[in-house]
């Protein structure tokens, strides 16, 4: 699955959700305020942000089942702007002409299946930024560069 696939599944989650501010949303808007949320400057996905939520605001269990394998923990809309921050909220809000509590909910709704579907299995998308930067132990060495 390449990006543009996980932010579109992304879309289709946030357009079916039981918000009805959602309902006739486009598609294709959705995919592309997706990407805009969780998309680094090299189009890659942003997996910093998730990372960094591990160690701050409480959010390691919910964002850790994200990332590993098993049932991912829901996350509350609250803390789906603690992880990834007001101003980026309101940017995805503003970008589909929705109150931030839909966009929170809607955000809450999809992250979840986004995040795991983007980090699970052979050839997930995180497999193949492992392969670009010399596997596990490459990654290993930027993580420690970052934080060390």
């Amino acid at each position: 699955m390449d990006l543009n696939e996980l932010f579109q599944m992304g879309a289709q989650l946030i357009q079916n959700n039981n918000d009805d501010a959602t309902t006739g949303l486009d598609l294709d808007n959705v995919a592309n305020a997706i990407g805009s949320l969780i998309q680094n400057e090299d189009g890659g996905l942003d997996l910093s942000t998730f990372v960094s939520g591990l160690s701050e605001n409480g959010l390691g269990e919910i964002v850790g089942s994200w990332l590993g394998n098993g049932e991912n923990k829901t996350i509350d809309p609250e803390q789906v702007s603690a992880l990834l921050g007001s101003e980026k909220v309101s940017q995805f809000a503003s970008q589909l002409g929705l109150e931030e509590g839909s966009a929170l909910q809607a955000l809450a709704d999809a992250l979840p299946q986004v995040i795991d579907q983007a980090t699970s299995g052979e050839g997930s998308i995180v497999d193949q930024m492992l392969e670009q930067v010399g596997g596990a132990e490459g990654a290993m060495g930027m993580l420690g560069k970052m934080f060390g």
